[in-house]
């Protein structure tokens, strides 16, 4: 009996080691093919721009001014999976609007260099703040925009910087929550790597935030979007899309209700 548990336990301790090792091919899928803009239909409206990071990387971006002078930039920053390319169309919306967008590709994403991180992703998104912040785009002329797990960076990048107000499609609190209940058989969530613990920062920011989330959603189940809400300080709102899933926010006005929260907010085009 004792060797049957102890070659239980063994197994056990092993398949805990493998999910430690692999956590980041896990958490983080992403395309390495570089993206064709104008397959993606978004030339001309945007071009490819280079950002410099930190730490020395030089990754691919893509970006469009605003429209209006002075005008308003939509930062969007994306989530675990494929890359810029795979997000023309969330960002139609916007360009159509008169907002300038720039697009930001991580590390380890769409041909760029470097292995994807919380700590490589935060840079990624400094060096695209520090670009718009050149070119006189920051403060009340910023929107910062994050899809799933990019809304990890998202929330500290808007702790780090002023701006306009915090859209955030599709939240976690944090990925160690996400895990743990993903793998609940195992006590994965002080072994995360990657923490992106949105829920502890939440509460300390002072701009506009704007959350959604769908009720099917089973990636993210909308309970951590729920959460997150209510631990956040006002001004918030919310839309929960009862017929939404992970990705299908603009079938029922995802983006239409992100323009109409930012116009009651002051931040317009």
């Amino acid at each position: 009996m004792s060797a049957i548990l102890g070659v239980v336990v063994a197994i056990y301790l092993a398949l805990l080691a493998l999910l430690f090792v692999m956590q980041r091919s896990l958490l983080f899928v992403p395309n390495r093919e570089r993206p064709d803009l104008a397959a993606a239909g978004l030339a001309p409206a945007m071009r490819t721009i280079e950002l410099v990071t930190a730490d020395g990387l030089r990754l691919l971006a893509w970006y469009q001014a605003p429209a209006g002078n002075p005008g308003v930039l939509l930062l969007y920053l994306h989530g675990n999976a494929g890359h810029i390319g795979d997000r023309a169309d969330r960002v139609r919306p916007y360009l159509a609007a008169g907002f300038g967008v720039l697009l930001v590709e991580f590390r380890g994403y769409g041909g760029n260099p470097g292995q994807p991180s919380e700590a490589g992703f935060y840079n990624d998104a400094r060096a695209a703040l520090n670009f718009l912040a050149e070119q006189g785009l920051s403060g009340k002329r910023l929107v910062i925009y994050g899809e799933s797990l990019g809304t990890g960076v998202a929330v500290q990048m808007a702790l780090e910087r002023d701006c306009g107000a915090l859209v955030l499609e599709a939240p976690y609190t944090s990925v160690g929550a996400v895990a743990q209940s993903r793998y609940w058989m195992f006590p994965v969530r002080p072994l995360v790597l990657d923490k992106f613990d949105s829920l502890s920062k939440i509460g300390r920011l002072d701009c506009p935030l704007f959350i959604m989330h769908g009720e099917h959603d089973r990636v993210i189940p909308i309970r951590y979007g729920r959460e997150l809400f209510r631990a956040a300080s006002e001004p918030k709102e919310a839309k929960w899309f009862a017929d939404g899933n992970h990705t299908n926010f603009d079938e029922f006005g995802g983006s239409a209700a992100v323009l109409e929260f930012l116009n009651r907010q002051g931040v317009t085009a």
